[in-house]
């Protein structure tokens, strides 16, 4: 099979088997840190879960790293990559380390949140990085199957490191702390692993480099309209980051959907709950790796935005037929089919952007990408708040999603009109 011969090919590439590992114990990190996270806001004994209370914790976790996400990019132009890695890290590990005492000590929320809060900040950096630095690893010709290989491994380390999470919750007496000084672990086994790659591997290119912070702040305004204005100039690149976030949006809301059916609807305890919500993350987890195998095909057969199409129509179609239910197995299999869908889709805007945007542009692009993916998430949540009743079962909440998806798939026919108009201009 082309696929399982372009993976063995990738596989014998040191640099990215090296970027591979940071990104798989990263996310594995990751997934550990927010389940955590989770058990410790919804699922918690000594609190009474609300779609408002999941919105608000996302928002205090996600929006004001939307500010700063666009500053992240231009430093990520300009930092070594390698550097990123290694440090941003390692300041993980002793965050994530921090945030333990905490729960431990029973601080109020506030405080907690700030700490939680600081781990993703750092996390912003790690993410747009590795997709910046991908191909720098890789080849054009195979960016696709390594874009479908390593944002699917990382997210499915990060699915294995949810289940570990949970496992240890289980030895440890539900000790949330307990796990989120596993996660500090893992961190730190990431930034470590950083240190087998050199420093200028990654890039960006020398003369692209400010070694003085202070340099590279005073440039950031004129660093984020550049970008702002080479992306305007790459027209697939932008559709596409337009598309992949109004299925985010989507996905959000569901995902706030299944947290509350979850807790209340499909379990009459709060151990019940959690192993549900396990079997959801562990559904869109094969959902992920299904992707991973199909995208490369479908891209090569269907264009980047073909597939896309295609995604976003099955979403529509699909998403009433399994949830109007609000059944459980339906609900799973859903999740299925929507991890697929919306991995898919990302997997192919990866490819696009990377192909189309320049070098010098990449992380302050991909630092965007990463705003509004943080962005329609939090707005998807405070939206299902505004539309959730407690036990989790809205039709309104479903058909508006269904319709958005409908109405991103006729985008993406215009999109991908345009875009063979222009070519055809070109040529």
């Amino acid at each position: 099979m082309p696929v399982v011969r372009d993976l063995r090919v990738l596989l014998r590439l040191q640099g990215f088997r090296r970027l591979l590992a940071v990104r798989l114990l990263s996310q594995g990190a990751d997934g550990v840190y927010q389940v955590a996270l989770a058990t410790y806001v919804v699922f918690s004994p000594e609190k009474e879960t609300s779609p408002a209370a999941i919105a608000s914790a996302m928002a205090v976790l996600l929006l004001p790293y939307s500010l700063v996400g666009p500053f992240a990019g231009v430093l990520l132009d300009r930092w070594r990559r390698r550097q990123v890695f290694l440090y941003g890290n390692l300041l993980r590990a002793c965050l994530a380390g921090a945030t333990a005492v905490l729960m431990l000590l029973s601080v109020p929320d506030w405080l907690f949140y700030a700490s939680a809060l600081t781990v993703t900040a750092v996390n912003r950096f790690v993410l747009a990085g590795l997709s910046a630095a991908l191909p720098r690893v890789v080849d054009d010709e195979r960016l696709v199957i390594a874009n479908s290989l390593s944002p699917t491994a990382g997210t499915l380390a990060a699915t294995a490191g949810g289940g570990l999470a949970f496992g240890v919750r289980l030895i440890a007496d539900d000790s949330d702390a307990a796990v989120v000084l596993l996660g500090a672990v893992l961190y730190l086994c990431s930034a470590l692993a950083s240190l087998r790659m050199s420093r200028e591997l990654l890039g960006p290119d020398p003369e692209l480099l400010h070694p003085r912070l202070a340099t590279a702040l005073s440039s950031t305004a004129r660093g984020l309209v550049g970008g702002l204005r080479h992306l305007s100039q790459r027209r697939l690149a932008a559709r596409a980051l337009a598309a992949v976030t109004l299925m985010r949006f989507c996905y959000g809301a569901l995902f706030v959907t299944v947290l509350m059916l979850s807790r209340y609807a499909w379990s009459s305890t709060q151990s019940d709950g959690l192993a549900v919500l396990g079997v959801a993350v562990a559904a869109s987890g094969a959902g992920f790796f299904a992707a991973a195998v199909l995208s490369p095909w479908a891209v090569g057969r269907l264009g980047a935005l073909g597939w896309m199409t295609l995604c976003t129509g099955a979403a529509a179609v699909l998403t009433p037929a399994l949830c109007l239910s609000f059944a459980r197995t339906p609900f799973l299999v859903a999740a299925f089919v929507l991890g697929l869908i919306t991995q898919g889709a990302k997997i192919a805007t990866d490819t696009v952007v990377q192909t189309s945007v320049d070098d010098a542009y990449r992380g302050r692009v991909f630092s965007l990408y990463d705003v509004l993916f943080n962005v329609a998430f939090v707005g998807a949540a405070g939206v299902a708040a505004l539309m959730l009743p407690p036990d989790g079962r809205s039709a309104a909440l479903v058909t508006l999603v269904s319709a958005l998806y409908a109405v991103t798939a006729l985008f993406l026919v215009h999109a991908r009109r345009s875009a063979r108009r222009e070519a055809d201009e070109k040529g």
